[in-house]
């Protein structure tokens, strides 16, 4: 797999810890709407240290895009990526991934788990391929939805969002649990895509597969 050396050229703030980084495409570079790469930061000490991010762009843009959340809790690469300026050089492999959409469907987003629909969906929105595609998004409180703007405008009334931990929230309160998906979807033949934490998306297959989801309708990743 090969390596490229990226820079930023625009960062932009999304929610209170999230920020999308705009960076130099590399010629001829091409990725799948939902796929990811190994991304590392060209700091000292810090060159091996590579994680997985999502392309949030698309795949025609004369740049490279990735919408990443800072965990502030633990000097990490995420928490070195939000002190980094315009300038800054970044390390990405060759796109890989297991996401990509495969067709009309159920998305299942937990937190930054969002960042693999967003490329998919700025490419069926500019397709006009929307279609009935849903988002059920959750989050601990508002502040933390990403995109909230644009998503609404994509997918109006098949955008919705499950808040866990605000009292006062004027969204939907709880989670996305079995009892959540038996009363707001009716066709568990068609395709689920699920990506959040690890936990999430354990519980989210355990909860698609009681509910009699086919198995090979599920994208995510393995």
């Amino acid at each position: 797999m090969a390596n490229y050396n990226v820079k930023i050229k625009e960062i932009i703030p999304r929610t209170h810890n999230v920020r999308t980084y705009r960076v130099t495409k590399p010629q001829g570079f091409e990725f799948t709407p939902g796929q990811a790469t190994d991304l590392s930061l060209r700091k000292s000490g810090w060159e091996n240290e590579k994680r997985p991010f999502t392309f949030t762009c698309l795949p025609g843009d004369d740049y490279l895009e990735f919408t990443i959340k800072s965990y502030t809790d633990h000097d990490g690469v995420t928490n070195l990526l939000g002190r980094s300026n315009p300038g800054d050089e970044f390390e990405i492999s060759d796109a890989w991934g297991a996401i990509s959409y495969k067709g009309e469907g159920v998305f299942l987003a937990g937190g930054a788990g969002v960042t693999p629909f967003i490329s998919i969906f700025r490419d069926l929105n500019r397709q006009k391929k929307i279609g009935g595609n849903k988002l059920f998004f959750s989050n601990k409180t508002d502040n933390d939805i990403i995109l909230r703007d644009e998503f609404e405008k994509m997918l109006g009334k098949n955008f919705f969002n499950i808040i866990s931990n605000q009292p006062d929230t004027k969204l939907y309160k709880g989670r996305i649990d079995e009892k959540f998906l038996k009363e707001h979807v009716t066709d568990f033949k068609q395709h689920f895509y699920v990506c959040g934490p690890d936990a999430f998306n354990e519980a989210l297959l355990k909860h698609l597969n009681n509910l009699g989801a086919n198995p090979d309708t599920l994208v995510f990743e393995k």
